[in-house]
């Protein structure tokens, strides 16, 4: 599996920022939905598939978060970049 994984750390009332130089499905996870994802098994996440860039996300709560980029199994390579902002 390819992908891009970013490790982010998230306050209250903070939005994750992405910037694609593509299409791409855009997933944050929790530390055990990423475990799971990771193994190929079913997950919950949140986000979905960005047809626009940049896309924002929330976070439902504060705390350690694992922001997953890929293309859905589809050949190629996709570029971001990922900040946290104010909401």
């Amino acid at each position: 599996m390819n992908y891009l994984h970013y490790q982010l750390h998230v306050g209250a009332n903070e939005l994750i920022q992405i910037s694609l130089d593509r299409q791409a499905y855009v997933r944050l996870l929790d530390d055990v939905n990423y475990g799971l994802y990771r193994k190929g098994a079913r997950y919950r996440y949140y986000g979905g598939l960005a047809k626009q860039s940049p896309v924002t996300v929330r976070a439902p709560r504060p705390g350690r978060w694992h922001l997953v980029i890929d293309l859905g199994g589809f050949a190629g390579t996709v570029r971001a970049s990922v900040r946290t902002i104010r909401g």
